[in-house]
């Protein structure tokens, strides 16, 4: 196995790592490789396409991990009833009277990609959301949902492998723990583990973490990240190494199975 990610696959077993801007210069070290780790999303096309090899994360989760813009459309296409209600659209077709008869405030606004919180902001007005609207050529805006808090489930392999709350401090929009948020880990329902379970079956996402909302007993995927943090993990005494490496040695022992996932498929 090789990865391009040493932070990652840490603890993995057999595992060498090669630099990624060294990736052409290696290519009969990568040619003969079983599996690819962790490569950046500007590898995955000649890895998958060019070399045909094995990757984890899957080319689904990379694709549709990219940006909000790619996840949010494959969930409007797949699971309309579990996003909260967005627009999207560019900075020229943008229309200030539009946005708050749809939305009033406060309302959420985010820069598509980004992660641990940055990029995304709570306009309570018309000049906070002018703020965003000049910063940005494309614009994600969002309902606020009335939560102090929310889940992060997390997905490798083939299965939800820990499941927590993550709680704003007081008086912060935030929820994320980069941004000074709390952990619970009890009381899960098992409705929202069901929905990321059947999202990522359903969109070949092997490697993510999930947030969810809860609103009334409804679930909203807010968002999911390809290279989520490990700490919640690591307070559960989770090794997510292990699995992934009991995950990659079980699907290559079976040559019946897909390389690689297209995008919209179920991963087998």
């Amino acid at each position: 196995m090789i990865s391009f990610n040493a932070y990652r696959t840490i603890g993995i077993p057999g595992v060498v790592y090669i630099k990624p801007e060294n990736m052409f210069k290696e290519r009969e070290k990568i040619g003969e490789a079983d599996y690819i780790l962790f490569p950046e999303y500007w590898q995955i096309n000649p890895l998958v396409y060019s070399l045909q090899k094995k990757i984890f994360p899957s080319a689904s989760t990379y694709y549709l991990g990219h940006n909000k813009i790619e996840m949010t459309r494959a969930l409007w296409a797949a699971f309309p009833e579990n996003v909260p209600y967005t627009t999207i659209l560019n900075k020229d077709d943008f229309d200030l009277d539009t946005i708050e008869e749809e939305f009033g405030y406060p309302l959420v606004c985010k820069e598509i990609k980004n992660s641990m919180g940055r990029g995304v902001f709570l306009a309570e007005n018309k000049k906070e959301l002018m703020s965003y609207v000049d910063n940005n050529e494309v614009l994600y805006i969002q309902e606020k949902l009335p939560i102090d808090r929310d889940l992060r489930i997390v997905y490798v392999g083939d299965r939800v492998v820990a499941s927590y709350w993550r709680i704003a401090a007081e008086g912060s929009f935030h929820n994320n723990i980069a941004k000074g948020g709390s952990y619970d880990f009890g009381n899960i329902p098992s409705g929202a583990v069901e929905l990321v379970e059947k999202v990522a079956k359903k969109l070949g996402i092997n490697h993510a973490g999930f947030d969810v909302a809860v609103v009334d007993n409804k679930y909203y995927i807010l968002e999911f990240n390809v290279l989520f943090g490990n700490a919640g993990l690591r307070h559960l005494g989770i090794n997510v190494e292990q699995i992934i490496y009991d995950f990659i040695t079980s699907f290559g022992s079976n040559p019946k199975k897909p390389n690689f996932p297209t995008i919209g498929t179920k991963a087998s």
